[in-house]
């Protein structure tokens, strides 16, 4: 299995930003994607997440709200879009799966095996 996240930049206070995540070398539909982003000297926080059967997300509080993730079946592509992008929001965005045959939404990067490269994400102020 692989993930490939894409889409990080550099946007301005109050846009919106879309990020990307490409899953692939998996067969099976019954799993979850999950957002988590970094700052240096900081544990990996839980952004959002997305069941890919049944399509329920959960996110965080910080981005409640303003935020959500979708999929593309067709793509197996699962998009992390945020509007009215903060400073603190400045991070790298990594995707994450867990193992084959585990669908469990979870707020806790230890719980995922799979992580993608992460993306980097700027929001001037």
């Amino acid at each position: 299995v692989q993930l490939q996240a894409s889409g990080g930049g550099l946007v301005q206070a109050g846009e919106s930003l879309r990020v990307s995540c490409v899953a692939s070398g998996r067969t099976s539909r019954d799993y979850t994607v999950a957002w988590f982003r970094q700052t240096p000297g900081k544990e990996r926080e839980f952004v959002g997440g997305i069941s890919w059967s049944t399509t329920r997300t959960e996110y965080a509080d910080s981005v409640k709200g303003r935020s959500t993730i979708s999929k593309d079946n067709a793509r197996n592509t699962v998009y992390l879009q945020m509007n009215s992008a903060k400073p603190e929001d400045t991070a790298v965005y990594y995707c994450a799966a867990p193992r084959i045959g585990v669908n469990t939404l979870s707020r806790y990067p230890t719980s995922y095996y799979y992580w993608g490269q992460g993306t980097e994400v700027t929001v001037s102020s």
